[in-house]
């Protein structure tokens, strides 16, 4: 996971990646509060939520509400389907 998300952020150094494996923890347990139950192997849709909060949260984005805002969605649709919860 690391791997994409310095892809997406554009990073080529491994000078963050505590940074950045820091904040993936972070989105997961972010998901997980929201009920989401993340597969042992992530699919995409999981990948670029995860990618999305990183975005949102590495340094200072100008287009953090943008960011902000979908990464709400992506969580809310997470946690609004059934193959990624628990809930009957």
């Amino acid at each position: 996971m690391l791997d994409r998300v310095k892809i997406a952020l554009r990073i080529t150094s491994n000078t963050f990646d505590d940074e950045l494996n820091g904040l993936i923890a972070s989105a997961q347990l972010d998901l997980g509060i929201a009920g989401v139950v993340l597969p042992a192997e992530l699919d995409e849709l999981c990948k670029t939520a995860i990618i999305t909060y990183c975005k949102m949260n590495f340094g200072n984005p100008d287009d953090y509400d943008r960011l902000k805002k979908a990464y709400d969605e992506q969580k809310a649709q997470l946690s609004m389907a059934t193959g990624y919860t628990e809930w009957e």
